[in-house]
Formats: structure tokens, sequence, C-alpha cells
């Protein structure tokens, strides 16, 4: 090693002329700001090397500003043909990078005489708390009876829903699409299909009235009659409930976003993923279809991680309960 920069929370060293950055205990949304810049400045600073090594020796913690940095630099790094190289993880963090499948992407390599997360004890196995609310067992166990309550409901439901669906417009009864939840991790989320059967393939011709990462267009034109009504009484979302019953969703929470919303979000953005996606959340009960700013949509996220306890969520399902049968308050 023959070069050492000075940088005191990100110290870099050289070996052989391959930069390997040392990372902090914690890679959250403080320190992944700074990471990417000290990145962005390593690459501006010398000719693209052909990998670089972050060392993770030090680190036993990343949320998901953490998961959006690393992501966001993997980009920079392969827009110039630079391969990634990823050192000394602990059990806490590969469970981290497993988890949102970033294993996949990157090339790690463990600290060495660690045991594997499938073989590690289930303490080195549990992802990091980023939220009070993710490891509430009460919460989970709210969860889990209103999620059995809301498919006993989808279920006597489900035929008329179904033959109006049918009769409407050709297609399926529903429609999954990819989200992104608790600290980015990929999922398929459910509802009754409210649009026409070729939608996402007619996306680029709705203009988008919405402000950064989110589209939203109050006379999107593929949206069917039946579905209007659906959307209007919030009907359609009915089959997340199953989402929640699986763990990818909860009851409330922040808005789920779509994965390539996520792909344009800035660092600090990724922190209303610190929290699971609800079906219902400050965003549902303040005016869902009238939010046309990314910015709003992230302060009522914040608020939520904010204000968190237990009666707030009661409170926040009891809000979302009486605005349903406002014939104002529905999607758009």
């Amino acid at each position: 090693m023959n070069k050492t920069p000075a940088n005191e929370q990100f110290p870099i060293v050289f070996s052989n002329n391959t930069p390997i950055i040392s990372l902090p205990p914690r890679l959250s949304i403080i320190e992944a700001v700074d990471f990417k810049t000290a990145y962005q400045r390593l690459l501006q600073e010398i000719s693209p090397p052909e990998e670089i090594i972050l060392d993770f020796q030090h680190t036993n913690f990343i949320d998901s500003s953490g998961v959006g940095v690393l992501v966001s630099n993997f980009k920079m790094a392969q827009a110039q043909n630079v391969r990634l190289i990823l050192k000394n993880v602990h059990p806490p963090v590969m469970a981290v990078l497993s988890m949102t499948q970033l294993d996949r992407v990157f090339l790690i390599y463990p600290v060495v005489g660690a045991t594997s997360v499938r073989n590690s004890p289930p303490t080195d196995r549990r992802p990091p708390e980023t939220h009070p609310s993710v490891r509430s067992w009460v919460k989970r166990g709210i969860d889990i009876v209103g999620s059995l309550v809301g498919l006993t409901i989808t279920g006597i439901l489900f035929i008329p829903i179904a033959i109006a669906i049918k009769r409407d417009s050709p297609g399926p009864i529903f429609f999954a699409q990819e989200r992104c939840g608790w600290m980015g991790r990929k999922f398929r989320i459910w509802k009754f299909r409210s649009m026409c059967a070729n939608a996402e393939q007619l996306k680029d011709k709705v203009k988008n009235q919405a402000s950064g990462a989110f589209f939203k267009n109050s006379k999107d034109f593929r949206v069917t009659r039946i579905g209007k009504f659906l959307r209007r009484t919030s009907l359609d979302e009915l089959p997340q409930f199953w989402n929640v019953l699986k763990g990818e969703m909860s009851l409330v929470g922040t808005r789920p976003p779509t994965a390539k919303e996520v792909d344009s979000y800035k660092i600090p953005e990724w922190q209303r993923l610190d929290v699971k996606p609800g079906m219902t959340g400050e965003w549902q009960v303040n005016g869902r279809s009238k939010i046309r700013n990314f910015e709003d949509v992230i302060e009522l996220d914040l608020r939520y991680q904010r204000n968190w306890s237990l009666m707030y969520d009661i409170k926040l399902i009891w809000k979302t309960v009486w605005i349903l049968f406002n014939k104002n308050s529905g999607a758009v």
C-alpha cells in the first residue's frame, strides 16, 4: 500500500493502484451522504481504476440510506467500467445485502473465518432495526389479525368484483406490480385490476402530473369504468391484505414505491424505506389523490416515522375507515 490521502471518515489507501475505502461502523443517512461525496471525488481525482474495494471491516450497521448509497455508487462504477468489490463483510451487513438481493450484484468477500449468513446464529442474521415499528411484535400481531379479517372480506366480495372487472374490459382480474418495501427489498404487490390489460405498455402516452419520483394523472385514460369505482372506494387494494399477511407490507406505513421510482431516489429519499410500506398511512389520510409533489410524499413519510406509536397506527386506521365513506376521498 503506497498512498493514503487524508480523509478522516473514509480513509483511502492504494494497493497496486487499487483504491481501498474503509467504511465507518455505521452506514446510515449522515454517513451515506458523505460517502457518496467522497466516492465521487475519488472517481474525479484519479483515472478510473479497474476496481474499487469497499472495506467493511469496522461496519456492523447499515440502513436503507446505506443500501441506497451502495446502489448509487455501483451505478457510477458501472458507468465507468469499474468493478466494485465489498470486502470483510460482517454477518449483520451480509444479512441486509442478502435480503435486498445486492449479494447477487456485488462481488462480496466476508470476514475471514466468519460463518456464512445461512449458518450464522439467528442474532447475526437479523437485519438492522432501522425503526422501532419494524420489530414491534404487537404491530405485527395487529397486521396478521387485520389481514385475516381483510382477506375474509376480500373473499366475500371477490365474485361480484371479478364479474364486474371481466364484464367491463378483457384481461385478468388481478394486477401485480413490482414494488420496493423495507430497505428497498422488492416484492410483488397485488390489486384488483382497475386499468386496461395493456396499461403498462401505454404508460408513456400518459402525462405525469406529479413532480419528482412518482407518477400521477387525474384523468388517466387507461383507467376503466369499473376501475374508477374500485379506486374511489379503495376496493382495488383489498388483495394487498395478502402482502400484509406475508409480512411484505403493514396495515399502516409509508407509500410503497415502484422499483423505477426508487432508481431515481437521491440518498436522503431512501429514508422513507426505513419502515415497511403500508396499505394506509399519512399519505392516505392527507389527500392522496391531491398530492402532486414528491417532496410532500417524503415529508408525510418522515412525519409518520417521527410520530409512530401503536396508538398512532390505530388513529390512522380509523381515519382511513372514515375517509373511505367520503365520496371525494378516493384515488384517481
